[in-house]
């Protein structure tokens, strides 16, 4: 049998790391008691060129022989693990392919090395200026990831935040509900397979027991918590008759089946472990943090994790009765975490103690960080009007929050590429804006006329978007020479006031009650200005989306809108202007139409400032890339510190 015949070569990086002197390896039959042939293929050497996942105990590598189709079909790699004994030294090797190849580890033969050192030492300067210094384990936590489940800017964010790290070469695992809406199967969880482990749950008075599918996509292990629960007819949280009324129940299985998720998921051949990143999205996921605390760190379980609470609406808290505290199968010093006491003016009645629980304030007390969807709600939450309550608490934990813009999914907005648009255009090129605005009104039915402002709103209609303050403004803005068309669905009173407005403005105005995708791109193609008037926005996602299509936004300057549209001002950078948009405030109708205004006379009268305003918009970075680097700095920091809680 032929030993392993190590051969000292450069340190990656100018840094050793404790796999630094696996550098290359020649003469390799057998390692250990492994074997390193994998479908009949023998690796004759390997030389890994770039950083790689590391967790300590193992590191991952790819051939670098020719690849065949076959090695391209496969598409992740293998992963080299070691075995070691009870002192912790080195005895053996083995090879598991694996979804878990994460990043862009880039791999050279051992003659290509002897022949190119100092092309290595350049490519691997620039890649270390890329890669985050470290590669870890991310858990997500979310009660709806698109494109399985979506109903807003959450579903976006835990669909897209996730690759974005894992491209970035963290391993990363998105646990989330499968939904089923009524139906026996569904096919957007077709490639998704059921793993053989399953959890036994002890919440609410009982067993709960949970299946899991797993599906390997972008680089993510997408994971989904099976139950009956999750499979009614219905959006993620409710149907035609409201908000279900065992969501506590829903998203407690969540939570206690994505704790155990790393621990029992043997993911492309081996679990994630204990050393994890949670991260907690809304209270649907908050009782991860409690979970951590006050049921496995007590037991030297998840003391080297650290969970992360991320905020996109603390408007919805999952608060329930106090008496349910007994449901989520915590121990009975944990209450005061969760206790939550109403103030008298919001009690039901004179006698009414004012005593709940609240998930999201027990995320927030436990957690080692907390994140926000933009720097401006981060400064929000703390305030009385923007803190639902939990202002006080959160401004004590100010040290720990960080606001961070939420990115775009490049490949489904990009207009130089959407396959949903008439005509595709870039920023170099944007004859295709106006074919596309051509369209939109030929398919709404409104008059053909390129040269007039036409306005878009895309959301949902309630309170918290203004609907209301556009559709009293609508009178007055008819009056105008201009176009507008909705696009949305929500409180039925909204939805008859747009069908009414559309009668009485035939030429005017268009409403489309529901939800359309592929209407949704058209709109922020063939629009020239879409309006977002919302009391109040976390982050926002139409207006990047809208910049990107060159689209100029006009917002209420709240929360994530301010952060990320800038005011125009034609008069900066010698006279060439700055600025991708409005951004008024107080709202008001007057203020909405006023900024309405000067924005219709500029698309009309100064077109050099309006094409101006476009290019900035289209070339802003709103990449995921961009925000994932941000959160990596958290998750150093989080790092840094001990476990704040349990």
């Amino acid at each position: 049998m032929e030993t392993l015949q190590i051969v000292p070569s450069r340190i990656i990086g100018g840094r050793s790391t404790d796999n630094a002197i696996f550098k290359s390896f020649s003469g390799v039959r057998q390692l250990g008691s492994a074997s390193l042939s994998w479908r009949n293929r023998k690796i004759q050497s390997l030389c890994v060129k770039k950083r790689w996942y590391n967790d300590g105990r193992r590191f991952m590598c790819r051939s670098s022989s020719s690849s065949s189709a076959q090695d391209k079909e496969q598409g992740e790699g293998t992963l080299l693990g070691t075995e070691r004994d009870s002192t912790g030294s080195v005895v053996g090797f083995n090879l598991i392919p694996h979804s878990a190849t994460r990043g862009e580890e880039i791999l050279e033969s051992q003659e290509n090395v002897a022949n190119g050192g100092d092309e290595l030492s350049e490519d691997i300067e620039t890649h270390d200026k890329a890669l985050p210094k470290i590669t870890l384990n991310i858990v997500f936590v979310t009660s709806e990831a698109a494109p399985y489940s979506k109903t807003g800017g959450l579903g976006d964010v835990c669909g897209s935040l996730p690759i974005a790290l894992a491209q970035r070469g963290h391993r990363v695992m998105v646990v989330s509900p499968r939904y089923l809406n009524g139906s026996p199967s569904d096919e957007k969880y077709a490639n998704a397979v059921e793993m053989e482990s399953q959890a036994k749950i002890f919440c609410f008075g009982g067993v709960q027991e949970v299946g899991y599918f797993h599906e390997y996509r972008a680089g993510v292990d997408w994971v989904f918590v099976d139950h009956p629960s999750y499979h009614r007819p219905g959006t993620p949280y409710g149907d035609i008759f409201g908000a279900f009324g065992d969501n506590q129940f829903r998203f407690t299985l969540l939570c206690q089946a994505a704790c155990e998720a790393p621990l029992l998921l043997p993911l492309g051949g081996f679990t994630y472990g204990e050393k994890c990143i949670f991260l907690a999205n809304d209270w649907h996921a908050g009782l991860v943090p409690v979970l951590l605390a006050a049921k496995y760190r007590p037991y030297g379980v998840y003391k080297d994790a650290r969970s992360i609470v991320v905020i996109h609406n603390l408007a919805h808290q999952g608060v329930e009765s106090a008496v349910t505290y007994k449901n989520f199968g915590l121990p009975d010093g944990w209450y005061k975490a969760l206790e939550w006491v109403f103030p008298t003016w919001a009690r039901t009645h004179a006698l009414d103690p004012g005593e709940a629980v609240n998930v999201l304030k027990a995320a927030i007390v436990t957690s080692d960080r907390i994140v926000t969807v933009s720097q401006g709600y981060s400064w929000e939450i703390t305030t009385p009007e923007g803190g639902y309550g939990l202002q006080d608490l959160l401004s004590s934990r100010k040290a720990v929050i960080s606001g961070i813009t939420n990115g775009i999914d490049a490949n489904e907005w990009d207009p130089s590429s959407d396959e949903l648009i008439p005509s595709r255009y870039s920023v170099d090129d944007l004859s295709g804006k106006v074919e596309c605005k051509i369209a939109l009104q030929k398919e709404l039915g409104l008059p053909i006329r390129p040269d007039c402002p036409m306005i878009g709103f895309i959301g949902r209609l309630d309170y918290q978007k203004g609907v209301d303050i556009i559709l009293s403004a609508i009178p007055d803005l008819m009056k105008d020479d201009v176009q507008f068309v909705m696009l949305g669905s929500g409180e039925k009173q909204y939805e008859d006031w747009m069908r009414h407005l559309e009668s009485s403005y035939i030429d005017k105005f268009r409403a489309w009650v529901g939800f359309n995708v592929p209407i949704s791109h058209k709109i922020t193609a063939g629009c020239d200005i879409l309006t977002m008037p919302s009391r109040f926005e976390p982050c926002g996602l139409n207006q990047l989306y809208a910049m990107k299509y060159g689209t100029v936004p006009v917002v209420h300057s709240t929360g994530g809108l301010r952060d990320t549209v800038l005011n125009f001002n034609p008069y900066a950078n010698e006279g060439a202007g700055e600025g991708t948009g409005w951004a008024f405030s107080p709202l008001s109708k007057e203020n909405l139409l006023a900024a309405l205004r000067i924005a219709a006379g500029t698309y009309k009268d100064h077109k050099s400032s309006w094409e101006g305003l476009m290019k900035r918009g289209m070339e802003r970075d709103s990449s995921w890339d961009k925000a994932a680097t941000q959160y990596e700095q958290v998750f150093e920091w989080a790092l840094i510190d001990p476990p704040y809680a349990g």
